[in-house]
């Protein structure tokens, strides 16, 4: 079968995404010394630093490479529900966007820990918060996407809370770090592959 490349200064990401059509059964929420805080329309700029350090691991970039007017509005929407995690200190280690602005829908926009917090149970808890607070009045499907350039658990993670794959797609885009988006040693396992200069 051929290949298709990927041009330099592009990266190419199969995405997937998945949902949950019934509110999952009661169970008791996982132990965790983090706590959730409630962003009211954070700046644009605050909001970003806490996306870079949680998301730069994983090339999040989409909201960094947002026009400052666009991320203002989705920030400011009532229907956009942003949580800062915080540590037992007060520091900022994830974030939880909850996107309601589709009626009957939650979708999981953004869910994440910085990465010195993986592999201790935090996700199952923030997971756990984001379903027990997504699954409101008049809810009818959750949903999530992820893509592999995600940190390699994050699908198996998403199953085993009780999302089901519905779609694939591929995606192809400009790699954030040359653009400067992202520093270039970010996401060390992705390699970054330049074009020639003209």
């Amino acid at each position: 079968m051929p290949l298709d490349p990927v041009p330099a200064g592009q990266l190419a990401a199969v995405v997937t995404s998945l949902e949950m059509r019934a509110r999952p059964r009661p169970a008791p929420m996982p132990a965790s010394p983090l706590r959730l805080v409630r962003w009211t329309a954070p700046t644009n700029d605050a909001y970003r630093t806490l996306f870079r350090r949680v998301g730069s691991p994983w090339l999040w970039f989409s909201r960094l490479a947002m026009a400052e007017e666009e991320l203002a509005t989705i920030l400011a929407d009532p229907a956009v529900e942003l949580f800062a995690v915080a540590d037992p200190r007060g520091i900022e280690v994830g974030m939880l966007e909850l996107d309601f602005r589709r009626p009957g829908e939650c979708e999981i926009a953004f869910l994440g820990l910085v990465p010195d917090l993986a592999g201790q149970g935090h996700g199952s808890w923030l997971m756990a918060n984001a379903l027990a607070m997504g699954w409101r009045a008049g809810v009818e499907r959750m949903w999530v996407h992820t893509c592999t350039l995600d940190h390699p658990g994050a699908l198996a993670f998403y199953r085993r809370s009780g999302f089901t794959p519905y779609a694939l797609a591929v995606e192809t885009f400009a790699d954030p770090r040359i653009a400067g988006l992202l520093p270039r040693d970010a996401a060390p396992h992705v390699p970054l592959i330049a074009p020639d200069p003209a």
